[in-house]
C-alpha cells in the first residue's frame, strides 16, 4: 500500500542545508493503524506532510498503490490529495460560520464516492449536534468534526497529526477510542504521528523516529484497546 525508499528531506537557510529526513526506509501494508513516535524536531511531521504531498521530498521514492509521489507533477498531486487521502491536525480548522453538518459535507463535496453523512454524525456521536456552530461545541466536539470532514472522503488513508494534542486527558482517549472504532469500521489505513509513547499500545505497526531517521520499526503482536490505553 504504501512504500517508502530512501527518503530524504533538505532544508536550505542561505548557505546552510539541513538535512530534515536521512534515507527513511519502511513499508506499510494496506489496513494497517500505524503510529509513528518522535521528539519534536525528529522529522515525524515532515515524513506525514510529504505522503501527505503538502511537502515535496528531495530523493527518494514514496510509491502509494505502485505511484511515485515525487515524481508527480503538482496537478496529480492535488488529485492524490483529493481522492486517496483524510487529514485531521492538532488544531481543527473548522470554517465558523458553517454548522457541523456543514462542515462535514465540505469534504464530502470532494469526493467520489463519500460516505453516509447521517451514519457518519451517528458514528461520530455528532447526531444531536449536527446544527451547531464550531463556538458551541466542546474540543472534543470540534475535534470529532475535523475527523468527520476528512472521513466522509472515504480515504485511503487517514493521516492524523497529533490529533490528541490540544485535548486534556479524558476527550484524548474518546479521540483515540474513536479513532480505532473507525480503524476497525472502515478498515483504513491510519498514519498517526505523536510524541505520546504510551498511544503505541493501539497500534498495528510502530515507527520511532530520531534525527531523521527511523531508529525503530516493528509490528506489535499484541495490540491494546485504545480503551486500555493509560499514560
Amino acid at each position: 500500500m504504501l512504500e517508502i525508499k530512501k527518503l530524504h528531506k533538505f532544508y536550505e537557510n542561505g548557505k546552510i542545508k539541513t538535512e530534515i529526513l536521512r534515507g527513511i526506509d519502511c513499508l506499510i501494508p494496506k489496513g494497517e493503524l500505524c503510529v509513528i513516535l518522535g521528539p519534536s524536531g525528529s522529522g515525524k511531521s515532515t515524513l506525514l506532510n510529504i505522503i501527505g504531498g503538502i511537502e515535496q521530498g528531495d530523493e527518494g521514492s514514496i510509491l502509494v498503490d505502485g505511484e511515485d509521489l515525487l515524481k508527480m507533477k503538482k496537478s496529480e498531486l492535488a488529485e492524490y490529495r483529493r481522492n486517496k487521502l483524510g487529514f485531521i491536525f492538532q488544531f481543527y480548522n473548522l470554517v465558523p460560520n458553517l454548522t457541523v453538518k456543514e462542515n462535514i459535507e465540505v469534504g464530502a463535496y470532494l469526493s467520489e464516492n463519500p460516505l453516509t453523512l447521517e451514519d457518519l454524525l451517528k458514528t461520530l456521536g455528532l447526531l444531536e449536534h449536527k446544527d451547531k456552530f464550531p463556538t458551541q461545541l466542546s474540543g472534543g466536539q470540534q475535534q470529532r468534526c475535523a475527523i468527520g470532514r476528512a472521513l466522509i472522503k472515504n480515504p485511503d488513508i487517514l493521516l492524523c497529526d497529533e490529533p490528541t494534542g490540544a485535548l486534556d486527558y479524558k476527550t484524548s482517549k474518546d479521540i483515540l477510542e474513536l479513532i480505532e472504532g473507525i480503524h476497525k469500521q472502515y478498515c483504513t489505513t491510519i498514519l498517526l504521528v505523536t510524541h505520546n509513547e504510551a498511544i503505541k499500545d493501539m497500534a498495528d505497526r510502530v515507527l520511532k523516529l530520531r534525527d531523521g531517521s527511523i531508529r525503530k520499526d516493528y509490528k506489535n503482536e499484541n495490540p491494546i484497546s485504545a480503551v486500555n490505553v493509560e499514560w
